[in-house]
């Protein structure tokens, strides 16, 4: 397809702004009226002046009506997709020379919006989020089997929520190969069964590795107790660090079992897990008098919206302020949150907030973020979305 038969679309008189300094997203209103195309078209954008913006896909069910990607190209193969990919693996396999677990593709910071790929060494779980890439599901499979060639599993985690905002049905199913019900994987020479097929998101959480080593240096002696454990992540690190006691926490049974198992692998004897909802828990810890030296909150996102912000910060003081409650003098609260719209500078104030309510004093010894193989965009806030606090308690 020549440039000339690509549809053309024309942003609005000074809606170039945001687009020209490298964001990614054009929403409806930013452009001037069209006739409607199928979803996940191409399409090529123009400013109102003549300046071309390169191709995007293009989904009129979406608030985000076209996702850029800084491409002049005018279609979009399976080598399009073998050289993003192949750069962004390069990227990982130079911060993580010794790891084959890492997320592989980050969506716009990768410049392939809308697509989110963890590997797990030879499997791989694949999230399509926007209609252009699901459209395109085929060529990224092909892709995957190019760059990492002794590849044996690729499962569609399409499950997220963000997918019915496309337009798009929900599932998970293989696409390539098989997935064994577990798979092992190391992370900081900790051994970890997980699974793609029942576990949560994409199959662990990649975001947090750089912040669980972090514990794993703070725990040595001390008693630990891990909030929304999911498999074991935190408390498994603190345990390899040489804390004396670690319980973890998660309302998810499977959690739990993955949790213990986990431990099981390693040796971790000092580990226990519990079925629980973490905020009855705490209070109950609070009116039992128990105390711990390292408390974790690691909550699943609160708030995906502006519109849910004040409900979900009353939901973060809750748990910090059960959890300032039960930290001995001296002690550590590690406090994550994954909200995008709650910032770091929020999370603080909250925390200081509920210390003061709860007459404790702290200091602020670490900030925490998203593992590097989640890129930022700087032109782009919303790829900066994982923050960890750690804070002594007085």
């Amino acid at each position: 397809m020549s440039n000339q038969e690509l549809p053309i679309l024309y942003l609005l008189p000074n809606a170039h702004g945001r687009v020209r300094s490298g964001h990614p997203w054009i929403y409806a209103e930013s452009l001037q009226k069209h006739e409607p195309l199928p979803p996940g078209s191409i399409v090529r954008i123009m400013t109102d002046y003549g300046y071309d913006c390169g191709i995007g896909l293009y989904n009129a069910h979406s608030s985000i009506i076209v996702r850029l990607l800084h491409s002049h190209e005018s279609d979009i193969t399976v080598d399009f997709f073998v050289q993003r990919l192949q750069s962004a693996m390069s990227i990982r396999d130079r911060i993580f020379p010794d790891m084959k677990s890492y997320r592989l593709c980050f969506g716009e910071s990768d410049e392939l919006p809308g697509l989110v790929i963890d590997r797990y060494d030879q499997y791989c779980s694949v999230q399509c989020l926007s209609a252009g890439m699901d459209l395109r599901l085929d060529m990224i499979i092909e892709a995957l089997k190019i760059i990492i060639p002794d590849i044996k599993g690729i499962i569609a985690k399409h499950d997220s929520p963000l997918r019915v905002k496309e337009g798009l049905t929900q599932g998970e199913y293989v696409v390539f190969g098989e997935i064994p019900d577990t798979i092992e994987i190391i992370e900081h020479s900790i051994r970890l069964h997980i699974s793609l097929l029942h576990g949560q998101k994409t199959g662990y959480f990649l975001d947090q590795r750089l912040n669980r080593s972090w514990v794993e240096h703070l725990s040595k002696g001390l008693d630990v107790l891990d909030c929304f454990t999911n498999q074991g992540g935190f408390a498994l690190h603190a345990a390899k660090g040489g804390a004396r006691s670690v319980l973890g926490i998660d309302s998810a049974g499977q959690a739990i079992i993955s949790s213990k198992n986990n431990a099981a692998l390693n040796g971790f004897s000092v580990c226990t897990f519990e079925q629980a909802d973490v905020f009855d828990m705490l209070k109950q810890s609070v009116q039992e008098g128990k105390t711990w030296d390292i408390i974790i909150l690691d909550p699943p996102a609160f708030t995906k919206s502006k519109a849910t912000l004040v409900r979900a910060k009353r939901g973060y003081a809750e748990i910090n302020r059960q959890a300032l409650k039960l930290i001995r003098p001296g002690g550590f609260l590690v406090s994550a949150s994954c909200s995008q719209h709650i910032t770091s500078q929020m999370l603080i104030d909250i925390v200081q907030t509920e210390s003061k309510r709860v007459n404790r004093r702290l200091r602020l010894i670490h900030i925490g973020g998203q593992s590097p193989c989640h890129p930022i965009l700087p032109i782009m806030p919303e790829t900066s979305y994982l923050k960890c606090l750690t804070f002594q308690v007085e």
